[in-house]
């Protein structure tokens, strides 16, 4: 696992600053998950699914109690875990987002993940963000395929 260092943590990335609440217990960092209530070992790619977590409830207004984190799916033979994934209010799959750390380039092999995750899953809309560059991409059912976005999609009310 690796591990986040002192200087990571003031990183900016291109999201707003998240007042997350860190502290340094047996020889690393842990974060506080706002919506797990518990403590979470901080890892780059934690960093940046925190600060996700942040911009979708506090700027695009996205209901906490419809996150799913870190779940568990099957596709072919082999189990997969997502990062983030927001329900609709009606239960169905809105938005499925992959994290990367921020050094991770993002890249087609990158973005064929979250479409692989996206087979099972099924979100009207896809994203994968290294915290400094994020890629959106919402279905349309007349094209048959996913198409570029600017930012992350508003939560539908």
């Amino acid at each position: 696992m690796n591990l986040i260092s002192e200087s990571k943590l003031k990183q900016s990335l291109n999201l707003p600053q998240a007042p997350l609440t860190t502290s340094f217990e047996n020889g690393q960092w842990l974060v506080l998950d706002v919506l797990r209530k518990k403590k979470l070992v901080l890892t780059p790619e934690e960093w940046v699914r925190q600060h996700l977590v942040h911009y979708l409830i506090e700027y695009k207004h996205y209901s906490k109690s419809l996150f799913v984190l870190e779940k568990g799916l099957k596709y072919n033979q082999l189990i997969k875990r997502l990062d983030v994934l927001v329900m609709d209010r009606a239960g169905n799959p809105f938005l499925l987002i992959e994290c990367k750390a921020p050094e991770i380039k993002l890249s087609q092999h990158t973005i064929e993940q979250v479409c692989l995750y996206n087979h099972t899953v099924k979100a009207r809309y896809i994203a994968i963000s290294n915290g400094i560059r994020h890629v959106c991409m919402s279905y349309s059912a007349d094209e048959k395929r996913f198409i570029p976005m600017t930012d992350f999609p508003d939560f539908d009310l």
